[in-house]
């Protein structure tokens, strides 16, 4: 009878069904649930961040699409001065980075009050330097894009100093936002990281479809969005802490007061992460020359090219960033054994995120390059370096960022700071330099040599991570 085969589909479905349940939560339990925290608790804090990092990217590439209709000119600007603002801004991120690991780990210790003085403390240092660094570099600008661009086109030049004092009057408004966000992922309350950034994001993409599209003022239109966006971010970041936050229990006028002991413990961590960050994203401007003197469709092909690679680094990206919540709470509570277990998790997870991005993104390759129309001569070298990264990131990648992200949570600032340095110079910039124009590989040469320089920094890495000297430092 017909009915009795819906009977039988339907007791198929529901043996089958349970089975897969019963694997997926064992398989979670197995490799994300420890002594100090369960998969539950992970998921709730990756699962923001991912939203966040795949909005943030995402965000990214449409602007630079956006830019791209402006002209050539305009996208090489703009990826030549993104590269010195993600050397400065990084450094930021640093400091708020040294906020989040003492956040975390008091947090995990169970220490509410230092929780609250700690997020305090990354937040007034973070501010201090930005305004330091900004007023800097617009004093310093000339000279500054003379020093690292000096070979650009004359259109390309004028842009670049557009954007660049653009992007210096808003580093304090997003340096502040980095903080805030920083402390509140310590405690793990990535949803309300989440909700911020999408008010700042939204904004900022929706200002760039006005005063780029529609309005087509160019990379003005571009630094216009982004001052406003980042001073809605900072006002909305600072008045959900005051108002709303109750695990934090931040006051204005606590981080006015400067407390030296605890600033210390932050820039434990903050300083050498700040250093590495300046002189590794040094290395990537360096890198930045090497590729002007090819030209001006080769910047933009770098430009386009990285913008499509950041597509394949979403989940990565905010494994990356959570797994110094979770690790900095593990150890916190002094368990090692958790922070061992979920370190090599999040590196797995992060390679098979990568695998799954590889198989939906290079199908849809014709259609993401479309969305920046660059010269039809540029679009294979695009798709070579697309490529590369496809097939070398599930390998590298994780052991090259995840790693040192978790070392650093441990407390173990110093060493991962000096390798990052070490491989970045030895390796990245003298290598990119012999295969990109000594030996006339062009803009492959310089990827080539990154990649290698990934290989070479997680083999380090991994070898660190299975000693015990990267958890022995006491910070709480």
């Amino acid at each position: 009878m017909p009915w009795q085969n819906t009977r039988r589909r339907d007791d198929v479905v529901s043996t089958i069904g349970p089975s897969i349940k019963q694997k997926s939560v064992f398989l979670m339990n197995k490799y994300f649930t420890g002594d100090s925290i369960d998969y539950k608790q992970i998921i709730a804090i990756i699962i923001p961040i991912f939203v966040d990092q795949a909005f943030i990217i995402l965000m990214s590439l449409l602007n630079t699409a956006m830019i791209s209709s402006s002209g050539v000119a305009a996208v090489s600007a703009v990826s030549m001065v993104d590269s010195l603002n993600i050397f400065l801004i990084n450094v930021f991120v640093a400091v708020a980075t040294g906020g989040t690991v003492i956040v975390a780990q008091y947090k995990g210790k169970g220490n509410h009050e230092m929780v609250s003085e700690a997020a305090s403390q990354a937040i007034s240092a973070v501010a201090i330097l930005s305004v330091v660094i900004s007023g800097i570099i617009i004093i310093f600008h000339t000279p500054t894009l003379n020093l690292l661009f000096g070979q650009a086109e004359a259109g390309v030049f004028q842009n670049a100093r557009i954007f660049l004092i653009g992007s210096c009057i808003s580093y304090p408004f997003i340096a502040i936002f980095q903080a805030v966000t920083g402390a509140l992922r310590g405690v793990a309350e990535t949803k309300a990281c989440l909700g911020l950034s999408l008010i700042m994001n939204l904004t900022y993409l929706g200002l760039n479809v006005l005063l780029i599209t529609v309005f087509d003022m160019g990379v003005m239109g571009l630094v216009i969005s982004m001052i406003i966006a980042r001073v809605l971010g900072m006002a909305v970041s600072l008045i959900y802490l005051v108002k709303y936050n109750q695990t934090l229990r931040f006051q204005i006028s606590n981080a006015l007061k400067l407390h030296w002991s605890m600033l210390k413990k932050i820039m434990l961590i903050g300083i050498p992460f700040a250093a590495e960050q300046m002189f590794f994203n040094g290395g990537k401007l360096l890198t930045q020359t090497f590729i002007v003197q090819l030209g001006t469709l080769a910047i933009t092909v770098n430009a386009i090219a990285g913008s499509i690679s950041l597509l394949f680094q979403i989940g990565g990206n905010a494994l990356s960033i959570t797994v110094v919540t979770v690790v900095g709470q593990c150890i916190g509570r002094r368990s090692i054994a958790d922070a061992r277990k979920f370190i090599k998790s999040f590196i797995g997870l992060s390679s098979l995120f990568f695998v799954v991005a590889a198989a939906i993104l290079l199908p849809l390759f014709p259609m993401i390059v479309k969305l920046f129309s660059p010269p039809e001569e540029i679009i294979p070298t695009i798709f070579g370096l697309t490529v590369l990264i496809a097939i070398i990131q599930p390998f590298l990648w994780s052991i090259s960022f995840i790693m040192p992200s978790a070392l650093r949570a441990a407390g173990d600032s110093n060493f991962t700071s000096i390798s990052s340095l070490l491989s970045m110079w030895l390796f990245r910039v003298i290598l990119g330099y012999l295969l990109g124009i000594t030996f006339h590989f062009g803009i492959m040469g310089v990827w080539i040599a990154m990649v290698i320089e990934w290989g070479i920094r997680g083999t380090i890495f991994v070898w660190r991570f299975r000693g015990e000297k990267w958890y022995s430092r006491k910070l709480i």
